[in-house]
């Protein structure tokens, strides 16, 4: 018997920086070691079947990640966290494990927390400034694509920031947003960059990227 199923997971702290393949790498290995039998591909050389819809870029932490699977034979989803996180590396925590029924077409949106950190204190003026920016009725960037045959493609990120609260504090400026995650969806770093060619002055010394939520239509936490 098969039961398709999806996975509620973390990515923090040096975990972070495990790319996309090798968090793959490091799920099938996973339930593997913890005894969870799961779908495993055909052919001379089979592997354990998992899916993660909405890959995250190194570097960015997450409390929301998503793995798809399906398990095999009567392992109850109830045990499945604990079993994983007693053979997980430091920083990733499954938090739940429940059935798959909303489709991955579905999640439309994704909440993200930037936060732009001053060595010498967030420079006056420039929360201001940011608001002004993502304000606009139109904000176009330039970002890197395979298929133009210039390597390079234009896109007005404005329409794909659906909501947005920034919020200055003494040496940190918090950027609160949601984004289209998909078809097509917006990669955070391009804002950051529009804030740095736009906003000179208020282009941070350091920033940090955390996914806090992955969305539905209507705003909803998507599972």
């Amino acid at each position: 018997m098969r039961n398709s199923h999806r996975l509620r997971f973390s990515k923090l702290g040096r975990a972070k920086y495990i790319s996309h393949l090798d968090l793959m790498s490091t799920f099938q290995r996973a339930f593997l070691r913890a005894g969870i039998e799961i779908k495993h591909t055909e052919g001379f050389h089979p592997h354990a079947f998992v899916s993660i819809p909405l890959p995250l870029s190194v570097g960015f932490s997450s409390e929301c990640e998503v793995l798809d699977f399906e398990l095999v034979g009567e392992t109850a989803k109830e045990s499945v966290p604990a079993r994983l996180n007693a053979v997980m590396p430091e920083g990733i925590v499954v938090q739940k494990c429940y059935d798959a029924q909303t489709p991955v077409k579905a999640l439309t949106y994704v909440n993200y927390i930037l936060s732009l950190e001053y060595e010498n204190g967030a420079p006056f003026g420039a929360e201001t400034a940011i608001r002004e920016l993502l304000g606009r009725e139109g904000l176009v960037v330039v970002k890197k694509s395979r298929k133009a045959k210039s390597g390079q493609v234009e896109v007005d990120i404005i329409p794909l920031i659906a909501k947005y609260t920034c919020e200055g504090r003494r040496d940190t400026i918090a950027l609160d947003v949601v984004i289209r995650a998909q078809n097509p969806g917006l990669n955070p770093e391009l804002i950051m960059k529009a804030i740095r060619t736009e906003c000179p002055d208020a282009a941070p010394d350091f920033v940090t990227f955390h996914r806090k939520d992955v969305l539905d239509a209507g705003f909803r936490s998507w599972e």
